[in-house]
Parts: structure tokens; C-alpha cells; sequence
């Protein structure tokens, strides 16, 4: 039995949407979705063209934009009864997001933009602690696996890096802390070749040994097959397969 046909509830899937259907303030739907769910510790790679929506439909999972109708289950919560606050804890204690832009934070370190999500979370700082014996030697670990712990060791500044050791960077950091749930948004569009393939390949290592549920979304339709199971955005958003178009 795959991870896909496995009976599971909306309150236990790491992620559930229904009918949901999201505008911007003026102008059409530019996503509706009737039904997306990922089980706890599956990793879907969601493909989609450009403006099918990938971005659109990762704000709503990570509790940065609101639908107009329909419901969002992320973690067993449901994201509509969660104060601004409560949907930044869940953020914080449970998601690891590599955004497309990365969002580092141009003067610190390396190794401090690594464990920036232990600052914020008690929970992914303790899970960080009991996986190398500190939050530092985790980061290090993390990134000795991507290849950056040199720049790590010389104190280099996220300003200092390439653009695709920046998005290196930004994938420790989302999974530092063993968080329950990874969104990745196009993370291997700045990679080349042998990086994209040890990114890859770490991101569902480390998924696979704390359990965590994966959603990559890409337009790379050739990384697939290296997940339990693939959907297309561009045939699951209503209002792209109606109107063509979508944010």
C-alpha cells in the first residue's frame, strides 16, 4: 500500500484541502481546488506550469493568505479557526518552507540563518539538540551535506553566497528542527544538476527519518518519479483548466 491509498482522515493528514477557492480583491477565482490532501510522512511533488498557482496554493497551506470559501487543514488544524498568531506558532513549530526568493536574511551568517527557526521554535530547537547535541552542530550537519560547511565555518554572510549556495541555505534552514510538514517552493531552480540531486536527495532523506510529510511543487516535470506520488496543479486548479490563467 502506498503512502497515497492509505485511509486517512482530513483531521490526521498533514495536509487537507476542500473546496477551496481563493481571489485576489477584484477579479475572478485564480484557484480552486476541490481536493488535495498529503498523509502524514508522504511526499507529493505537485507540478505546475507558471501562474498555475504553485505559490498561491503553498500561502494558503502555510497560513499566509485566507480562501474565500472551502477548508484548509494543515498539521490536524483547521486553518480558518486559528488566530494570526496561533497559524504563526503552527508556522513556526511544524512547517519547514524553502520559499522561490529564499527570504535570508543578507547580514547574518550562514549558520545563523540555519538556526533561525530554533530561535523562534522550543520545539524544533529541542528536536535540533536531541539529533546532534546542539542547535550549531545540527546546522553543521545540515550543511556538511550540502556542501556549505566551509562557508559556515569561515562565518560567511548570506550576502557573500551564489545564488544557488543561497538556496542551499535556505533548505537547511527549513529543515533544521525535524518540522512535521516541508513546503518547497521551486527550490532546485537555481541548482545545477549534482546539486539538485543531493538537495533532493537530503530533503527526503531527512523527511524520511523524522517523518515528515513533503509538498515540492515544481514545474520540472522529470523530478517526480522520485516522489510517492505527483499531482498536477494545472489539471487540479478549476480555475486554470476554465479561464487559463491563474496567480
Amino acid at each position: 500500500m502506498t503512502p497515497s491509498d492509505k485511509p486517512e482522515s482530513a483531521k490526521d493528514a498533514a495536509v487537507d484541502l476542500r473546496d477551496v477557492r481563493f481571489r485576489w480583491r477584484t477579479g475572478p477565482d485564480v484557484l480552486v481546488v476541490d481536493r488535495l490532501s498529503v498523509a502524514a510522512g508522504e511526499r507529493v511533488f505537485l507540478r505546475g506550469p507558471s501562474g498555475s498557482g504553485k505559490s498561491t496554493l503553498l500561502g494558503l497551506v502555510a497560513g499566509v493568505a485566507e480562501p474565500q470559501s472551502g477548508a484548509v487543514r494543515v498539521l490536524g488544524s483547521d486553518m480558518a479557526r486559528l488566530s494570526g498568531a496561533e497559524r504563526d506558532a503552527l508556522r513556526a513549530d511544524g512547517m519547514g518552507v524553502v520559499f522561490q526568493l529564499f527570504n535570508l536574511l543578507p547580514y547574518l551568517s550562514v549558520l545563523d540563518n540555519v538556526v533561525l527557526p530554533c530561535r523562534f521554535s522550543r520545539r524544533r530547537r529541542d528536536r535540533a539538540v536531541a539529533s546532534s547535541g546542539s542547535v550549531a552542530a545540527e546546522a553543521r550537519r545540515l550543511l556538511d551535506t550540502l556542501g556549505l560547511e566551509e562557508k559556515a565555518r569561515r562565518g560567511a554572510k548570506a550576502s557573500d553566497l551564489s545564488v544557488g549556495q543561497q538556496q542551499r541555505v535556505a533548505a537547511a534552514r527549513a529543515l533544521i528542527g525535524a518540522p512535521r510538514l516541508i513546503l518547497a517552493d521551486e527550490p532546485t531552480s537555481a541548482l545545477d544538476a549534482d546539486a539538485r540531486d543531493t538537495f533532493i536527495a537530503l530533503l527526503l532523506d531527512e523527511a524520511k527519518t523524522s517523518g515528515a510529510a513533503v509538498l515540492f511543487v515544481s514545474h520540472e516535470a522529470a523530478l517526480a518519479e522520485r516522489f510517492d506520488r505527483a499531482e498536477d496543479l494545472a489539471t487540479l486548479n478549476g480555475a486554470w483548466t476554465t479561464q487559463g490563467r491563474a496567480a
